[in-house]
């Protein structure tokens, strides 16, 4: 029995742990900020605002602590929003925490000081001596996954034999898994399609949204290649399979509706999404003093005026 603590009690951490109770691990979920997950989480029946369902009753919470880390765990899940990387990582370097870690947490993150953006599997290596960091990507709603719906993901990790056993501890008949050594390719992907899934939804019709998807890969191949990924990674679960999850239908891809019919990104947030968490319009702010400086406008022209509209709060205007 494999004993595994999720940190991040959202929709995806807790969605999470369907596979690996059906998979008889000893699941594990504690949640360091939000007050709302926490009171689902440590409920009786474990009904879960986010998700609309009962979580299993094998399921055991337990506060976030120091103490909780230093428990012996066989794998450490990090499924928090982006903001809570540098806290989580600092927590498991002062614990000196050796356990194999895999982040389900999408996003990237720049460094003015070294001047460079980072994939999160490399700030852990890096800045936190994380010395076995693999990263769970791909197409996955988590309601969806919640509901035992069919899904594929991708996890990479350049020792492969890792990734396997990782797999191994989580895969069912519904939660296929796929495996990748292109660990920056894969997180590189699943980072930008936020920001791709908002310009293909700004189109005002099929037409002119397959026309923005098409030029969105193009982009991400450009962008996937310059991080020193792999162009075949595009091709996958991901890149292009991720991008059309986002598109098809999330939060991205609305806000990105609105720009389309003409408003700022200011308005549409405060009247239409003021509760919604946008995290292409997060990682746009993370990213852009990086990718202005440094990019070539001629190759992301998408990825420029997507940068317009939510920095200088200008229209969208995509040709």
């Amino acid at each position: 029995m494999t004993k595994i603590l999720i940190i991040g009690g959202g929709a995806m951490g807790s969605a999470f742990t369907v596979p690996c109770l059906e998979n008889k691990n000893k699941v594990t979920i504690t949640e360091p900020y939000s007050k709302i997950f926490i009171k689902d989480l440590s409920s009786k029946n474990k009904f879960h605002s986010a998700l609309k369902i009962k979580l299993s009753k094998k399921l055991r919470f337990k506060k976030f602590s120091q103490k909780l880390l230093q428990e012996k765990f066989d794998l450490i899940v990090i499924a928090l929003s982006l903001s809570g990387i540098d806290f989580i990582g600092k927590e498991l370097k002062s614990l000196k925490i050796k356990t194999p870690i895999l982040v389900l947490t999408k996003g990237l993150k720049y460094e003015k000081k070294r001047n460079k953006i980072f994939t999160i599997s490399e700030l852990l290596k890096k800045k936190y001596n994380g010395m076995n960091v693999s990263a769970l990507k791909g197409p996955c709603l988590a309601k969806e996954l919640a509901r035992k719906n069919k899904t594929s993901v991708i996890i990479a990790n350049k020792n492969i034999n890792i990734a396997k056993w990782i797999g191994k501890q989580i895969s069912t008949k519904y939660y296929l898994i796929e495996y990748s050594r292109d660990i920056i390719g894969v997180e590189i992907c699943s980072a930008i399609k936020n920001i791709y899934s908002m310009i293909i939804g700004s189109g005002q019709s099929l037409n002119t949204s397959s026309s923005l998807f098409q030029k969105s890969l193009i982009e991400m191949k450009y962008l996937t290649k310059y991080f020193k990924g792999k162009e075949t990674t595009i091709e996958g679960l991901a890149g292009v399979g991720d991008l059309y999850v986002s598109a098809a239908g999330g939060r991205n891809s609305k806000m990105g509706s609105y720009l389309g019919k003409g408003f700022t990104f200011k308005t549409a947030k405060k009247k239409f999404m003021k509760k919604d968490t946008v995290e292409g319009e997060q990682l746009a702010r993370e990213i852009a003093p990086f990718i202005i400086k440094k990019i070539d406008k001629r190759k992301v022209p998408l990825m420029t005026n997507l940068f317009k509209a939510v920095l200088k709060n200008k229209k969208l205007k995509i040709n």
